[in-house]
């Protein structure tokens, strides 16, 4: 047996070592010297190929436990090379592929599904009262609402309160009287006169209807309105108006604008009431005004 302390021979390979990686050289070896002991020589292992993406990694080897014999040099000379993971996403996806085969099976032998499960309010996290809200009003809805009489009764008593809030009459300008109602330079003056600059805005003095406006004889440009007692109210000398026949009007409504039109001796507006209609008899419109709460 050759010697481990000689060369081998040219062609030759040295003796292999046993399994435990020792080699004995007798009871006490030479000189009563332990015997010796080779290193051992890491076990060559080919590195794994790459996983295929649609094999799945294989998992580290778990390293042989050491030996009561081995040192840590010849245990780590054991381990083998881990492989490198591979792609798993694929793997995933292959997955789901088979579950749905698997799944499809009955149908396509012809077997009967299986019912699906079924689905509650309380999954959805919907209780008792998110389900009274249908569209639907449940009984309390309606015992704390009214009925259709009762809501007419109400309108009633806002439109009587908004009525009383409202002004019945007003001034129909922010002017000056400079005539009253009486006799002028040996005539009647059937009105009264309210100076005021030119463009002034006149208003409708109560609710009522415009009967007509338009040109008026000695009066230029005239608007005539009914109110609700058949009392004529006429609105002479304008220069612009704003209303025409059949329209509604409210106390305070813009009419027209003050003018000088017709026979006139300066911007004014020129204000009858006739009683009754449009051929009934002239009242004062000063006295009228203030038995309505309106002073000038």
């Amino acid at each position: 047996m050759t010697s481990l302390l000689e060369p081998a021979a040219p062609g030759r390979r040295a003796a292999e070592p046993e399994a435990t990686g020792r080699i004995s050289a007798g009871p006490l070896g030479r000189a009563g010297l332990p015997p010796l002991r080779r290193p051992a020589v890491p076990t060559a292992t080919t590195p794994a190929a790459p996983a295929d993406d649609d094999e799945p990694a294989a998992p580290p080897a778990e390293p042989a436990a050491a030996t009561a014999d081995e040192t840590p040099a010849e245990s780590s000379a054991r381990r083998t090379v881990r492989r490198p993971p591979g792609r798993r996403g694929p793997l995933w996806l292959g997955a789901l592929v088979a579950g749905a085969l698997v799944a499809a099976v009955p149908a396509l032998s012809g077997g009967t599904p299986e019912p699906a499960a079924s689905v509650s309010a309380a999954d959805y996290g919907l209780g008792a009262a998110d389900l009274g809200l249908a569209g639907e009003m449940d009984e309390a809805g309606v015992r704390q609402g009214i009925t259709q009489a009762e809501a007419a009764v109400r309108l009633s008593e806002l439109a009587a309160s908004r009525a009383a809030r409202e002004p019945q009459t007003v001034l129909p300008t922010s002017g000056r009287m400079t005539t009253c109602f009486c006799q002028r330079w040996g005539s009647m003056h059937w009105g009264i006169d309210l100076a005021a600059p030119l463009g002034t805005p006149i208003y409708s003095a109560t609710d009522g209807v415009v009967l007509r406006a338009g040109r008026a004889s000695g009066y230029g440009n005239a608007v005539y309105i009914q109110d609700a007692d058949g009392n004529v109210h006429v609105y002479g000398h304008m220069r612009y108006y704003d209303v025409s026949a059949g329209d509604i009007v409210h106390a305070g409504d813009q009419i027209a604008k003050v003018g000088n039109e017709g026979q006139s001796t300066g911007p004014h507006l020129h204000y009858e009431i006739h009683r009754g209609g449009m051929t009934g008899r002239p009242i004062d419109p000063e006295e009228w005004l203030a038995d309505h709460g309106v002073a000038i």
